[in-house]
Protein backbone atom coordinates (compact mmCIF):
# COMPACT_ATOMS: atom_id res chain seq x y z
CA UNK A 1 0.00 0.00 0.00
CA UNK A 2 1.32 3.43 -0.93
CA UNK A 3 2.10 5.83 1.93
CA UNK A 4 0.29 9.16 1.67
CA UNK A 5 1.19 12.37 3.50
CA UNK A 6 -0.92 12.45 6.67
CA UNK A 7 -3.75 14.73 7.69
CA UNK A 8 -2.47 16.41 10.83
CA UNK A 9 -4.57 17.41 13.82
CA UNK A 10 -3.40 20.72 15.25
CA UNK A 11 -5.32 22.66 17.91
CA UNK A 12 -8.60 21.04 16.86
CA UNK A 13 -8.05 21.79 13.18
CA UNK A 14 -7.28 19.36 10.39
CA UNK A 15 -4.27 20.30 8.29
CA UNK A 16 -4.15 18.58 4.93
CA UNK A 17 -1.37 18.19 2.37
CA UNK A 18 -1.75 20.62 -0.51
CA UNK A 19 -2.94 19.23 -3.84
CA UNK A 20 0.51 19.95 -5.29
CA UNK A 21 2.28 17.32 -3.16
CA UNK A 22 3.75 14.52 -5.29
CA UNK A 23 2.33 11.43 -3.56
CA UNK A 24 4.47 9.02 -5.59
CA UNK A 25 7.67 10.82 -4.59
CA UNK A 26 6.46 11.08 -1.00
CA UNK A 27 5.92 7.32 -0.89
CA UNK A 28 9.40 6.73 -2.27
CA UNK A 29 11.06 9.12 0.18
CA UNK A 30 8.99 7.98 3.16
CA UNK A 31 9.90 4.33 2.58
CA UNK A 32 13.61 5.29 2.71
CA UNK A 33 13.31 6.86 6.15
CA UNK A 34 9.89 6.55 7.82
CA UNK A 35 11.13 7.50 11.30
CA UNK A 36 12.46 10.84 10.08
CA UNK A 37 9.22 11.68 8.28
CA UNK A 38 7.09 10.56 11.25
CA UNK A 39 9.12 12.80 13.57
CA UNK A 40 8.67 15.73 11.19
CA UNK A 41 4.90 15.31 11.13
CA UNK A 42 4.75 14.82 14.91
CA UNK A 43 6.66 18.08 15.34
CA UNK A 44 4.27 19.86 12.99
CA UNK A 45 1.24 18.59 14.87
CA UNK A 46 2.49 18.92 18.44
CA UNK A 47 4.95 21.84 18.71
CA UNK A 48 3.63 25.15 20.05
CA UNK A 49 4.72 26.96 16.90
CA UNK A 50 2.77 30.13 17.68
CA UNK A 51 5.05 30.75 20.67
CA UNK A 52 8.39 29.71 19.17
CA UNK A 53 10.82 32.57 18.62
CA UNK A 54 12.15 33.06 15.12
CA UNK A 55 15.07 30.76 14.49
CA UNK A 56 16.32 27.25 13.85
CA UNK A 57 15.23 24.28 15.98
CA UNK A 58 17.01 20.95 15.80
CA UNK A 59 14.69 17.96 15.87
CA UNK A 60 17.31 15.37 14.90
CA UNK A 61 20.54 17.25 14.25
CA UNK A 62 21.25 17.99 10.59
CA UNK A 63 18.89 15.23 9.46
CA UNK A 64 15.75 17.01 10.60
CA UNK A 65 15.28 20.59 11.76
CA UNK A 66 12.76 23.41 11.65
CA UNK A 67 13.10 27.08 10.84
CA UNK A 68 10.47 29.44 12.22
CA UNK A 69 10.24 32.79 10.45
CA UNK A 70 8.09 35.92 10.38
CA UNK A 71 7.98 38.32 7.46
CA UNK A 72 5.73 40.45 5.29
CA UNK A 73 4.62 38.77 2.07
CA UNK A 74 6.13 40.36 -1.03
CA UNK A 75 5.15 41.28 -4.55
CA UNK A 76 5.84 38.54 -7.10
CA UNK A 77 8.69 40.51 -8.70
CA UNK A 78 10.49 40.54 -5.33
CA UNK A 79 10.47 36.74 -5.00
CA UNK A 80 12.22 33.98 -6.91
CA UNK A 81 12.00 30.26 -7.47
CA UNK A 82 14.29 28.08 -5.38
CA UNK A 83 15.12 24.39 -5.15
CA UNK A 84 17.19 22.07 -2.97
CA UNK A 85 19.22 18.91 -3.56
CA UNK A 86 19.70 17.35 -0.10
CA UNK A 87 16.55 18.30 1.83
CA UNK A 88 12.83 18.23 1.26
CA UNK A 89 10.85 21.16 2.66
CA UNK A 90 7.63 20.81 4.60
CA UNK A 91 6.25 24.36 4.57
CA UNK A 92 3.40 25.38 6.84
CA UNK A 93 1.83 28.79 7.43
CA UNK A 94 1.26 29.17 11.18
CA UNK A 95 -0.61 32.45 10.72
CA UNK A 96 -1.29 34.77 7.82
CA UNK A 97 -1.45 33.79 4.17
CA UNK A 98 0.69 33.88 1.06
CA UNK A 99 0.93 32.42 -2.40
CA UNK A 100 3.54 29.83 -3.27
CA UNK A 101 4.58 29.42 -6.86
CA UNK A 102 5.30 25.89 -8.03
CA UNK A 103 6.83 24.64 -11.27
CA UNK A 104 8.65 21.41 -12.22
CA UNK A 105 12.40 21.86 -12.02
CA UNK A 106 12.69 20.80 -15.67
CA UNK A 107 10.81 23.96 -16.68
CA UNK A 108 13.29 26.37 -15.07
CA UNK A 109 16.66 27.90 -15.74
CA UNK A 110 19.28 28.52 -13.06
CA UNK A 111 19.90 32.16 -12.15
CA UNK A 112 22.05 31.64 -9.02
CA UNK A 113 24.20 28.47 -8.85
CA UNK A 114 23.84 25.86 -6.13
CA UNK A 115 25.19 26.82 -2.70
CA UNK A 116 26.36 23.57 -1.09
CA UNK A 117 26.44 25.03 2.43
CA UNK A 118 22.86 26.31 2.28
CA UNK A 119 21.49 23.58 -0.02
CA UNK A 120 19.78 26.08 -2.28
CA UNK A 121 19.86 27.47 -5.77
CA UNK A 122 17.63 30.00 -7.47
CA UNK A 123 15.80 29.69 -10.73
CA UNK A 124 13.61 31.49 -13.20
CA UNK A 125 10.62 30.22 -15.13
CA UNK A 126 8.02 31.68 -17.43
CA UNK A 127 5.54 29.11 -16.15
CA UNK A 128 4.29 28.05 -12.80
CA UNK A 129 1.17 27.78 -10.75
CA UNK A 130 0.43 29.98 -7.74
CA UNK A 131 -1.28 28.21 -4.86
CA UNK A 132 -2.67 29.67 -1.63
CA UNK A 133 -0.77 28.80 1.54
CA UNK A 134 -2.74 29.17 4.78
CA UNK A 135 -3.01 27.43 8.16
CA UNK A 136 -5.29 24.64 6.87
CA UNK A 137 -2.69 23.00 4.59
CA UNK A 138 0.98 22.21 4.27
CA UNK A 139 3.28 21.80 1.28
CA UNK A 140 6.09 19.33 0.64
CA UNK A 141 8.77 20.26 -1.87
CA UNK A 142 11.21 17.64 -3.14
CA UNK A 143 14.38 18.30 -5.19
CA UNK A 144 12.33 18.03 -8.39
CA UNK A 145 10.04 20.88 -7.26
CA UNK A 146 10.98 24.50 -7.84
CA UNK A 147 9.01 26.66 -5.42
CA UNK A 148 8.54 30.40 -4.96
CA UNK A 149 7.38 31.13 -1.41
CA UNK A 150 6.48 34.43 0.21
CA UNK A 151 4.29 36.02 -2.47
CA UNK A 152 1.44 38.21 -1.36
CA UNK A 153 -2.13 36.99 -1.61
CA UNK A 154 -4.14 40.18 -1.96
CA UNK A 155 -2.40 42.84 0.13
CA UNK A 156 1.07 42.40 1.57
CA UNK A 157 0.51 40.85 4.99
CA UNK A 158 2.33 39.51 8.02
CA UNK A 159 3.16 35.79 7.78
CA UNK A 160 4.43 33.38 10.44
CA UNK A 161 5.78 30.19 8.92
CA UNK A 162 7.70 27.04 9.73
CA UNK A 163 9.84 25.15 7.24
CA UNK A 164 10.81 21.66 8.34
CA UNK A 165 13.90 20.44 6.54
CA UNK A 166 13.95 16.66 6.01
CA UNK A 167 17.29 15.26 4.88
CA UNK A 168 16.80 12.85 1.99
CA UNK A 169 20.33 11.49 1.59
Amino acid sequence: MKKKPPVIERAGMKIVPDKSVDYKEFDRQYSSNPDRWDRAFSFLGEADLQNFAKGKYEIDGKDLYAIVDEYTSRNEAETRFEAHKIYADIQYIISGKELIGIVPLAETSITVPYDTEKDIYFLDSLRGEQLPARPDRYFIFFPSDAHRPGMRSGDNASVRKVVIKVRLT
